[in-house]
């Protein structure tokens, strides 16, 4: 099994509308992308400085899984938002 984690920081001037949008539409993605087996993001509730405000953790059988994923075009409507939105993200990927 793969697992993929990603962690966003929103701009500032992102509102939270747009983070729920994100989240919604990221949990949606598992209908779409077939080697796609789980999808889990949550959004951070207590503020720091070292926090950041999503979370996505995604599951796939096979590393081949996870490369059809990045490039399918229902991912990268969201990655779009993301790199609209997000300030920064922290990616990591690894075999369990």
């Amino acid at each position: 099994m793969v697992v993929h984690i990603v962690m966003v920081k929103f701009k500032e001037d992102c509102s939270q509308e747009q983070i729920v949008d994100i989240k919604n539409r990221l949990e949606q993605l598992v209908a779409y992308i077939k080697p796609l087996k789980s999808m889990e993001v949550g959004l951070n509730f207590k503020a720091s400085d070292r926090a950041m405000d999503l979370v996505l953790t995604a599951t796939f059988d096979t590393k081949e899984g996870l490369e059809i994923y990045s490039p399918h075009p229902a991912h990268q409507e969201v990655v779009k938002s993301i790199k609209e939105f997000g300030e920064y993200t922290k990616v990591v990927d690894y075999e369990k």
